[in-house]
C-alpha cells in the first residue's frame, strides 16, 4: 500500500466526515490511464482516489500525465489531451509552460471543494530536479500547502530516509513539513518508539502515525513506470474450501505493459488465478492467455517473438486454448501492423502473431472515449450490455468473414469493435474495463472452466467488483483512523 492508496484512504476518511474533498496529482508518470465522461485521459491512481471521495473522475485531478513510450521519452498529456512526445530535456524546458496548466486545474478544484489532498511523486529531496518542480515542494509552494512526509519502512532505512529528506530540503520547505508518517510497518509498533522519539527530537516534527502493511484490499497499487513483481499481487477473497480448484488466466507481462489494472477484477475472483508471465512455460492449469495493452505494440511484439512466448502462445491456441488481446494485445493477434508514420517505431511495420485475420495501421491521432457496448457474437452472453473505454493509436481492419466482438456507441456514433475467430478461441477488443462489468466477467470465468473440461463455479461465488471496491475504501478508512492522529492532521489542514 503506497502513497497513492494512502491518499485514497484520506479522501474516504474526509468524505465520511462530511467534507467536500478531491484528490490532486499535478504530474503523474504512469502507463495505467482512464478516460473520463468528457473524453479526457488521466492516471488511474487519481481515478481510484476520486472514487474514494465519491466523485466522478475528471482530468483536473491529474492535469499532466506522462506515458513513457521509450527509455528516454514519453507521451505528454495535458488536461486529458495529447500534447505530443517529448524527451527528458524537452519536457524540462516545457515545465515553465506546464506550471500554468497545473495552476489552472488546481484553482478550478479549489473553487469547488473544501479540501484538496495532493499526492507527490517520488521523493521531494531530488535536488537535481527541484528547479521547475511541479508536483512536490514546488507545488506546495505554488499553492501554499502544508505537507506530510511519508516514509516507506518496508524498503528499510526509514529513519535515515526521513531525516535525510528533511536535511536536503531548503529551510522554507522544511517549515512546510508539519508531520511525519511511517508506512508499511510489520510487527509491534512499540519497537519503533526509540526511533520515533529520536527523530521527533532531532527534527522537531511530530510523528502522526504508523500505518501497518495491509494487503487484503481490492484496490490497485501505486502505479508508475516500473511494474515490480510485488506490485502484481492483487487483493482477492480467500479460496473457499468447497470451491473448485482454480484455473489460471496468464497475462503476458509486456515490457511496455499499460492498463494492467484491467485485470484486477479477474484477480478478485475466488476461483481464478491471475499470473503475470515474462518468460518460461505457461502454467499447467492455464485456461486463457491474455495479451494486455502496451504503449509500444511493435517493440513489444518483437520482444514476444524473441522471448519464445509467441511460439508458446501459438502452440497453446493450437491445442484449443483461449487467447485474448486487449487494445495493443488485440493488434498483436493480427497478421500485420503497419506504422507508416513511425508513430511507435522506426521499423515501419511488423508481422503479427497471425491468430486473427486482421490488419492494424498506426496513426498519429489518438482515440480516447468512453463507450457502451453490446455483444455481437460468440464472446459474452447474447445481447449482453457493458461499458468500457478506448485509448489507442490506429485502427484495425477485419478480413472477410470475420465478425466483431462488440457493437459500440461512441456518443451518437454506432460502429463495431474487435474481432473473433470462427470457433471463438481467439478474440480481441480495443475496450479497456471489460472485466469491471460483473456479468461479462462471470461469463469469462465460466468459459475458462468449460474449456478446461471442468464444471464452472456457481455464479454466486463471483463478487460485485464495485461493491468490493467500496468495502475496501471503507476498510482502508478504518485502518487510517486507527493508525493516524487524524485530529492533529485536521488541525494541520485547517478544518
Amino acid at each position: 500500500m503506497g502513497k497513492s492508496v494512502l491518499t485514497a484512504g484520506l479522501c474516504r476518511v474526509l468524505k465520511q466526515d462530511g467534507y467536500r474533498v478531491a484528490p490532486f496529482k499535478a504530474q503523474n508518470m504512469a502507463l495505467n490511464s482512464f478516460i473520463t465522461l468528457e473524453g479526457a485521459e488521466m492516471g488511474r491512481a487519481q481515478v481510484t482516489q476520486a472514487q474514494a471521495a465519491g466523485l466522478e473522475p475528471e482530468a483536473d485531478m491529474n492535469p499532466i500525465l506522462l506515458k513513457p513510450n521509450s527509455d528516454t521519452g514519453a507521451q505528454v498529456i495535458i488536461h486529458g489531451l495529447v500534447r505530443g512526445n517529448m524527451d527528458a530535456v524537452g519536457y524540462h524546458a516545457f515545465k515553465a509552460q506546464a506550471r500554468r496548466y497545473v495552476q489552472e486545474s488546481y484553482r478550478r478544484l479549489a473553487a469547488r471543494f473544501q479540501v484538496i489532498v495532493c499526492e507527490g511523486a517520488g521523493s521531494p529531496a531530488e535536488i537535481n530536479l527541484r528547479r521547475g518542480d511541479l508536483v512536490n515542494m514546488g507545488l506546495a509552494e505554488m499553492i501554499d500547502a502544508p505537507c506530510l512526509l511519508i516514509g516507506d519502512i518496508d524498503r528499510g532505512g526509514v529513519f535515515a530516509s526521513l531525516l535525510g529528506t528533511l536535511e536536503l530540503l531548503a529551510p522554507d520547505e522544511r517549515d512546510r513539513v508539519k508531520g511525519l508518517i511511517i508506512n508499511k510497518f510489520r510487527g509491534d509498533v512499540s519497537l519503533l518508539t526509540p526511533g520515533l522519539d529520536f527523530l521527533e527530537e532531532r527534527t522537531g516534527k511530530p510523528f502522526l502515525g504508523v500505518v501497518p502493511v495491509y494487503t487484503d484490499f481490492a484496490l490497485p497499487e501505486e502505479d508508475g513506470v516500473a511494474l515490480e513483481p510485488a506490485g502484481l499481487a492483487r487483493a482477492k477473497a480467500p479460496l473457499a474450501g468447497d470451491g473448485p480448484d482454480p484455473v489460471t488466466a496468464a497475462v503476458i507481462r509486456l515490457p511496455h505493459i499499460s492498463n494492467f489494472t484491467d485485470f484486477d477484477p479477474l484477480a478478485a475472483e475466488p476461483d481464478l488465478k491471475v499470473a503475470y508471465l515474462s518468460g518460461g512455460p505457461l502454467p499447467a492449469e492455464t485456461g486463457a492467455v491474455i495479451l494486455p495493452g502496451t504503449k509500444n505494440t511493435i517493440e513489444d511484439l518483437v520482444w514476444l517473438e524473441e522471448s519464445g512466448l509467441a511460439r508458446r502462445i501459438r502452440d497453446f491456441q493450437a491445442r484449443g486454448g483461449l487467447v485474448v488481446g486487449i487494445c495493443g494485445g488485440f493488434q498483436m493477434l493480427g497478421r500485420r501492423i503497419e506504422d507508416p508514420d513511425q508513430v511507435e517505431s522506426s521499423r515501419g511495420g511488423i508481422e503479427g502473431l497471425g491468430l486473427l485475420p486482421v490488419t492494424t495501421t498506426m496513426a498519429r491521432t489518438k482515440t480516447i472515449c468512453q463507450v457502451r457496448a453490446r455483444t455481437a457474437g460468440p464472446v459474452g452472453l447474447p445481447g449482453q450490455v457493458l461499458t468500457g473505454y478506448e485509448i489507442h493509436m490506429g485502427s484495425t481492419r477485419r478480413g472477410p468473414g470475420t465478425g466483431p466482438v462488440f457493437e459500440l456507441r461512441r456518443g451518437e456514433e454506432a460502429l463495431s469493435d474487435g474481432a473473433v475467430s470462427a470457433d471463438g478461441s481467439v478474440w480481441g477488443s480495443y475496450l479497456h474495463g471489460l472485466f469491471d462489468n460483473d456479468g461479462f466477467r462471470r461469463w469469462f470465468v465460466e468459459e475458462l472452466f468449460k474449456r478446461a473440461g471442468r464444471r464452472p463455479p456457481p455464479a454466486e461465488r463471483s463478487p460485485s467488483f464495485a461493491a468490493l471496491r467500496e468495502e475496501a475504501f471503507d476498510r482502508l478508512a478504518d485502518l487510517l483512523r486507527s493508525s493516524l492522529d487524524l485530529d492533529r492532521i485536521y488541525r494541520i489542514i485547517g478544518i
